[in-house]
């Protein structure tokens, strides 16, 4: 049974994960925590990028020599497989790590098996330990929910954000929409774009906003990576001069022809999330319009409802919702909100649906 030392370390190591949410997609953010037999912090590491070491190698590199005795406390079973870097079941073995406690076991095929590894070794692993906490993150957000729902659906984790009056109208009758908002609901959004690896609208948001999709800072100037910008366009009517096909960040207008339809002549879109998931795509924003969002709820493609709500009243004008399979009270989409905060002047909600 878990130490009130290895649960306060495995606390410190989801803290430590969350560091990598900017840039560790498509990988899962991992926290690690190095503790001596006393229960003394030794080193922690987290894993910061694709490609770069992962948050068990990080936390030994720093222990050096010390790492030898250690308990190893870990967000994610240590993987057991060479992907970009090497096995971290065998990092920690050469370490003289003699006991791994864990919080979440991997789920994908390729990287499993490295808690059986350790075990086999003569190591003492326990898993299991805050396992609720390491998935959704101290902060909401901020666990390992996306990536482990990505490996366990095989389809990008869906966030549909959405900015709306109080009688839920997303833009004006005449069609105008900038900005019902405040300044600091937009910035927020940008720093929610910052933690997706793709940006999903469809045809009907290019050709009534022609947006241009990027994240920028707080000075407003574009962060060097940027998302996959993706528009769901059945016959390819995304203008040649429209400001998404530019050069700001990468781009895939995903035509019928490409993807495939439905019988009611649409984008099939579990097919898209298929395709994105192939393309190590891990987290889809859903950033609009109202019918695409009700096609993707109907399609059950919805993991989590980010909304940002404005003290504003309109009477008129489109929903942020449309056409959502929803015909009867009997059918109504149920959430549990998971944050309710104030940002400016504006209220930020986020929910999970439940199971339907």
């Amino acid at each position: 049974m878990a130490s009130e030392a290895e649960i306060q370390a495995m606390r410190r190591a989801i803290g430590l994960a969350a560091r990598g949410l900017p840039t560790a997609l498509p990988n899962p953010v991992v926290g690690c925590v190095l503790l001596d037999p006393d229960g003394s912090v030794v080193a922690e590491g987290w894993h910061d990028h694709a490609g770069g070491p992962h948050a068990e190698v990080v936390a030994l590199t720093a222990a050096g020599e010390r790492a030898r005795g250690t308990t190893a406390v870990v967000t994610l079973e240590p993987c057991n497989h060479t992907g970009r870097t090497g096995p971290c079941s065998e990092a920690l073995l050469k370490a003289g790590v003699v006991r791994v406690v864990i919080a979440v076991p991997d789920p994908s095929d390729a990287a499993s098996g490295g808690a059986a590894r350790l075990e086999q070794a003569g190591v003492d692993v326990e898993v299991g330990v805050l396992t609720a906490e390491a998935e959704q993150g101290l902060e909401p957000g901020e666990g390992n929910e996306v990536w482990l729902t990505a490996v366990r659906q095989q389809r990008p984790f869906v966030t549909w954000k959405f900015a709306a009056t109080l009688d839920g109208r997303v833009a004006a009758q005449d069609g105008t929409s900038q900005w019902i908002t405040s300044v600091e609901a937009r910035s927020d959004v940008h720093r929610l774009r910052a933690q997706v690896d793709t940006m999903l609208v469809g045809v009907g948001t290019v050709l009534a906003d022609d947006p241009l999709l990027t994240v920028r800072d707080a000075e407003g100037s574009p962060l060097t990576r940027q998302p996959l910008r993706v528009v769901a366009d059945t016959h390819g009517r995304t203008p040649q001069d429209a400001r998404i096909r530019g050069n700001d960040a990468p781009t895939w207008i995903a035509t019928g022809a490409e993807v495939g339809t439905t019988a009611d002549g649409a984008i099939d879109l579990p097919a898209l999330m298929q395709q994105l998931y192939a393309r190590e795509r891990r987290h889809v924003l859903l950033e609009g319009g109202p019918r695409l969002a009700g096609a993707m709820v109907e399609a059950g493609l919805v993991d989590r409802v980010v909304a940002y709500l404005a003290p504003a009243l309109l009477g008129a004008g489109p929903n942020a919702l449309m056409d959502a399979g929803i015909t009867t009270i009997a059918d109504v989409w149920r959430l549990d909100l998971t944050d309710v905060r104030r940002i400016g002047g504006d209220v930020r909600v986020l929910a999970r649906p439940r199971p339907r």
